[in-house]
């Protein structure tokens, strides 16, 4: 009798052991973003006027959100994001108008091992990282001229567009990216347009990432045919200024590709990338870019110019827009920093600009 009880006990605890296995599993979830927002007398290229303000996102477009890794054996892991952008000037979720998507920045789940990582839904577009490692003001989307130039329209009468179309993330994506093999590492990305009837409406496109030592290599190229988010406008024109879009805010069968570095001499860093763009609108815009990062105590001078040419019937004639930044970020330690920033900015037959700003980030 005592035998049988004892074999039942035996076998409800191998039952529950095994049950319990999955919850066992080691996982990590982690609450992180950052924080950016600053203090600036803006007037870019073509405004009217100046503007005085507190804004969001000088370095680093704010957001936060959740992360996540679940280690399932062999190497093999479960991995999610689900960050969304914030204006941390107004408390508001996205980037701008239009665009209140809640996880807007990142919303994908997949998995990561020896073969490398696959991603299913919104996560980086190829040009996103190329860019960012190729210039010293990194992912400023208020500062960086080569971001300016490749990824900001400008709202003004000036009726610049971003040079590079289908946003920095791409959703409805499959993403396949590679182990590092020797410091190199390449990724595909496949974004589904999911138009009735329309299979072949879609974004593809991939990268390489190199790192060996102080030296940083970059390359991607892309085909847009889907917007990221979509038009603001339903007519296709900017907002009160009834100026058609010409370029990269409208996906229109663009291609674009893109070649940068940077080589760390310890003295400084110096950036370079040039990337192209063309459209089946007759429209191309071609952009160059020179940068450096100069240490000096606890932080560094940052110093960037782009210049892109345009030229196309889209147009109607050539267009030029220089854009230059030059500023000072303090490392009050390795999670906040504080910066300033001059920057110029000219776009052919418009006033030219300059805007002065101070700010502050934090990342949790």
């Amino acid at each position: 009798m005592h035998k049988i009880k004892l074999k039942k006990l035996q076998l409800a605890m191998a039952l529950g052991s095994a049950f319990a296995l999955p919850a066992m599993a080691q996982t990590s979830v982690q609450v992180t973003g950052v924080v950016d927002t600053y203090l600036g007398s803006m007037k870019q290229s073509g405004d009217a006027g100046r503007t005085s303000s507190v804004n969001g996102g000088g370095m680093t477009t704010s957001w936060f959100g959740f992360k996540g890794t679940e280690d399932l054996g062999g190497g093999l892991k479960a991995t999610f994001n689900l960050t969304s952008y914030i204006r941390s000037d107004i408390g508001a979720i996205g980037r701008f108008n239009g665009n209140e998507t809640f996880f807007s920045r990142d919303a994908n789940v997949g998995l990561r091992g020896k073969f490398g990582a696959i991603s299913l839904g919104r996560d980086l577009s190829p040009n996103f990282l190329p860019s960012v490692i190729s210039n010293p003001f990194g992912d400023s989307f208020q500062f960086s001229p080569l971001i300016l130039h490749k990824d900001v329209p400008l709202f003004n009468a000036s009726g610049w567009t971003n040079s590079v179309a289908g946003d920095t993330g791409w959703s409805n994506e499959i993403m396949y990216t590679t182990p590092d093999i020797g410091g190199l590492k390449a990724s595909i990305n496949y974004q589904f347009g999911e138009v009735a009837g329309k299979s072949g409406k879609n974004n593809v496109g991939g990268n390489l990432i190199y790192f060996n030592g102080p030296l940083a290599l970059t390359a991607y190229y892309q085909k847009v045919q889907v917007n990221n988010p979509m038009d603001l406008s339903p007519n296709n024109v900017q907002p009160a200024t009834n100026i058609p879009f010409a370029s990269g805010m409208t996906a229109a069968r663009q291609t674009a590709w893109f070649v940068g570095g940077a080589y760390d001499f310890a003295v400084a860093k110096l950036f370079a990338s040039y990337n192209q763009s063309t459209h089946d609108i007759d429209l191309k815009d071609k952009t160059f870019q020179l940068g450096t990062s100069i240490p000096l105590g606890q932080g560094a001078i940052l110093a960037s110019w782009a210049n892109t040419k345009r030229d196309g019937v889209a147009v109607g004639m050539d267009l030029k827009r220089n854009t230059a930044s030059f500023g000072y970020d303090y490392n009050l330690s390795k999670r906040t920093d504080i910066y300033s920033i001059y920057m110029y900015d000219k776009i052919t037959q418009q006033s030219a600009g300059n805007s002065f700003a101070v700010g502050i980030r934090h990342r949790f």
